[in-house]
This record gives structure tokens, sequence and C-alpha cells, in this order.
């Protein structure tokens, strides 16, 4: 008698003592999410903030390699490509609006992010209360990349990281470590990974949070940003792409780091990368939601175009990272096609 292989849940979700636990579990692809698991996350939320005997909510990723390195934008792709744009535009809006109930959550939220965090990665740890970094974490939100555009929520969080960092992320698609997350704000705690079971199992058994993550804290690590937050600062204060390469090609000669900078960022999407910055200076205002309306418009618009279907093929299908980008420089990008790609939706539903 054959017996046919029981699939493993792509979300696990799971009542522990004091804690309700969801642990995104596709180690295989990396933890990536999918919509369905954006919609678990979401319906476990509801339940435990209505359950008094939950006091806490603890989110984690199976497999030693990442906790979620973003959305399933393969699946998005192929979507898009065959004529579903409001189908893959569903599964936006559905996480979109679990970002928002994560940032607006009335219990702790402790993510412990170890290796990969990458896109709607970020969107399920960033906004929540506390963010565990173990030894492997690895942020970046590398969206201009595939052509699109850094969004879960990087339209609010980003702008307001200090001396222009975010800009920074989101143009360069750069990738940070522990300890520079620490310096500027995306981690809150610092552990190391082989005490994350133990934390866990406090928490679950109702300890105090605080009290917790400080008695397992990592030793205090120096962050590598710190040495070109000035850099940073003159380059992404500019108010233009091209004068982003202006100063990074200017400051190149004498700082590795803006060589590196300047190196990644030839690679990217024109298109992509003038509307980041546009992004990063409007989000600056805004509150989360406000925030997550804008994003809806931008994700609303890319599905329609080029870049994204073109970057994800080279980056994903094809894998041969030569992406022919439309336009092709930040010179020839519209400032009207930009422009068009916030104005307000027609008849969509709000997040």
């Amino acid at each position: 008698m054959s017996h046919a292989a029981i699939a493993e849940p792509e979300l696990i979700v799971a009542r522990i003592g004091a804690a309700g636990v969801l642990t995104l579990n596709r180690p295989k692809a990396l933890n990536a999410l999918t919509h369905a698991m954006a919609n678990g996350i979401a319906e476990a939320l509801a339940e435990w903030a209505r359950d008094p005997a939950v006091t806490r909510v603890i989110i984690k990723g199976a497999g030693p390699r990442a906790f979620c390195a973003g959305g399933d934008i393969r699946e998005m792709h192929d979507m898009g490509r065959a004529g579903r744009q409001e189908e893959a535009l569903a599964f936006w809006r559905d996480e979109y609006r679990m970002n928002v109930q994560i940032k607006r959550y009335s219990k702790p939220y402790v993510a412990l992010v170890d290796g990969i965090v990458m896109g709607g990665g970020v969107g399920v740890s960033q906004h929540g209360s506390h963010r565990v970094a173990g030894d492997t974490y690895s942020f970046a939100m590398p969206e201009v990349g595939i052509g699109f555009f850094p969004d879960v929520g990087g339209t609010y969080a980003l702008p307001r990281l200090p001396f222009h960092a975010g800009t920074w992320l989101a143009l360069s698609g750069q990738r940070i470590g522990r300890a520079d997350a620490m310096a500027l704000g995306l981690a809150t705690h610092a552990a190391p990974t082989a005490a994350f079971a133990a934390i866990e199992a406090a928490l679950c058994e109702g300890a105090d949070i605080d009290a917790t993550l400080a008695a397992h804290a990592a030793p205090a690590e120096t962050a590598p940003i710190l040495a070109d937050r000035e850099v940073i600062a003159r380059v992404f204060s500019a108010a233009t792409v091209a004068e982003v390469f202006a100063r990074l090609e200017g400051e190149a000669g004498a700082s590795p780091f803006a060589a590196k900078t300047l190196a990644a960022m030839r690679t990217k999407s024109p298109f992509s990368m003038t509307l980041a910055l546009e992004q990063m200076v409007r989000g600056a205002t805004l509150d989360f939601e406000a925030a997550m309306e804008l994003e809806m418009r931008i994700v609303s618009r890319i599905v329609h175009g080029h870049d994204f279907y073109e970057g994800v093929r080279a980056a994903i299908i094809d894998k041969d990272q030569k992406p022919v980008w439309r336009p092709a420089t930040v010179a020839e990008v519209d400032p009207a096609d930009v422009a068009r790609h916030f104005a307000p939706l027609a008849n969509t539903p709000a997040i």
C-alpha cells in the first residue's frame, strides 16, 4: 500500500501557553510568503487579539537559512504575465492589510529573526513591537533590482531611519547585518541564535518580554555603517536619482562604500530607483495607513508595466542577471510617469 506524502503546512499556527506562535514553514523556499500565509497570519492575529489568555505573539521562520526572504514574487509574475493582475493585486492588498494589523496590534508582537529577512519578511516583522536579531540576521529591501519598489511598509519605515540610511537601502538594495540593524533601529534587540529556543519557551510561559530579551542579549557590536554615515547623509539627501549618482561618483575615489554602492545601483531599474526616491520623500510625512494606501496605488500600476516582469525574468526565471530595463537610463525616466504611479485609484477597496 502506497503512502502519499503528507504536505507540511506553509504556516504553522499554535497556541502555546501565554503565546500565539506563528511559524513560517517553507524552508526550501526561504519561507517566502504566499497569499494563504498572509491570510493565515491575519486570521490568527484577529483571533488572538480577542483571546485574553494570549498575552503576546511570536513569529519565527523554519530552518536555518531565512526568517522570510520575501513574498512569492514568481507567483505574482506568473499571474501578471497570464493577464491575472487583479488576482495578484488581491494578494498585495491582503498582505498590506495584514501589515497594518501588525503595526496596530494591541499585544506585544515578538519577531525572532535569523537569516535572511527581505521584502515580505520585513513586512511581517518590522512593524511589530519587538524585533530580535539573531547571529546570521541579514536585512535588505532589494526590490529595485527586480523592477519593483520597497513595499510592505517601506514607505513608512525607511524614511524614518537616521542619516538617510533608509533611502540608501531603498535605492541600492544593499544587505546589512545585525549590528547595523541595531544601530538604525531596524532591530530592537540582539540575541544569540542559540538562545532563540529558550527565549520562545520563556515567553510561552508568560515571562516578562523585555526582561527575557535582556537576559539573553548578545554582546554589543560595532556597526560598520556608522563609519559611512556622513557619506550616506551627503549622498542620499539628494533630490534626484541623477544627483545621487553624481554625488556617489564624487565620493567613490575616497570611499570604498560609495564605490560599492555606485556599482550596485548601476544594475538596478532606473524607473524603480526614481519611483523609490519619490516614495521616500512622500512617506516621510505619512502615517502608516496612508503609506500603505500609497503602496497600493504604486503596485496597481507596477503590475501593468514592464520592469517588474523583466526583473523577475532576469533574476529568478532565466537567472541571466541581465535585465533590459525600460527606460534604460535615469535620464530617460519621465517624471510624469513616476507621478502617475502615486495618483489615487478609482473604485478600489481601501487597505
